[in-house]
């Protein structure tokens, strides 16, 4: 008896530096954060896959702009967040519960991550070590405080920052060399950060993508996840950033750091 198709995450790069990300298993696909109903409905009949769901994190167009094309032409359920009013989501979600996609026998647990915006969710294939999280933690950062605050945004990156270490990061943004040229500059004698920017430039240089990282390597490289080690605070202080040691003032005061850095 021949054994089912495995499950594979494929690619689809976006406007500038999106990924929207295609789960299949060479005849059915999920789709996470289509912004762009194009290139889905290209790669799907580039694979000759048939679309069975769309999984959604937040409401911002460039994850969420392409859900009224892809319904005009599949009948398929759209997971969302409970907490954001994002047209076409039929399945709203809150931590806690789960999206069961038999057909691609797929599994996702789901975690609340405010701080990006407001009802931001994120995905997580406990089977599969795979994080589908939008915009909340980048390959080398994080994503911009638009609607939440910092308290929220360091308690949503350590539900990430708690997965096992091998866990796949699916981020939707291509921002690592930058992410990591600030994460050089909050942590400048991080050996692992340093290892991480020249192979990343090598990467590009080639045309790849950087991601999918992993939770150990953001958790060894990333000043987001690594805003209380003594050495980014060191840095915070010396630059006249951070007048006392608490961690959301800590993280604040990195967040807002990146927020200018050129």
């Amino acid at each position: 008896m021949s054994m089912p198709p495995s499950l594979q995450v494929t690619a689809i790069p976006a406007f500038a530096d999106n990924y929207l990300w295609l789960i299949h298993d060479q005849q059915h696909a999920a789709v996470v954060d289509p912004g762009d109903a194009t290139p889905i409905e290209d790669a799907l009949r580039s694979l000759g896959l048939a679309l069975n769901a769309i999984l959604l994190t937040h409401h911002h167009a460039d994850h969420a702009g392409g859900v009224a094309e892809l319904l005009s032409n599949w009948s398929v359920p759209v997971f969302g967040p409970a907490g954001e009013k994002i047209h076409g989501v039929s399945r709203p979600l809150h931590e806690g519960d789960v999206v069961d996609l038999p057909v691609l026998g797929l599994r996702l647990n789901v975690l609340d991550v405010p701080g990006h915006t407001a009802g931001h969710i994120a995905y997580v294939a406990g089977e599969q070590n795979w994080l589908f999280c939008g915009d909340t933690l980048f390959a080398g950062g994080c994503g911009r405080l638009f609607e939440g605050t910092p308290g929220q945004m360091t308690q949503s990156l350590a539900k990430l920052a708690a997965l096992p270490d091998e866990t796949l990061v699916y981020c939707a943004h291509e921002y690592t060399l930058s992410n990591l040229r600030f994460a050089l500059a909050a942590e400048p004698d991080n050996a692992d950060l340093a290892a991480r920017f020249e192979q990343a430039q090598q990467m590009r240089a080639r045309g790849e993508a950087t991601v999918p990282s992993t939770i150990g390597l953001e958790k060894r490289t990333n000043p987001f996840l690594r805003y209380r080690e003594p050495a980014v605070l060191r840095t915070l202080q010396s630059a006249g950033r951070l007048g006392n040691e608490e961690p959301v003032a800590a993280f604040a005061a990195l967040r807002e750091w990146k927020n200018s850095f050129r």
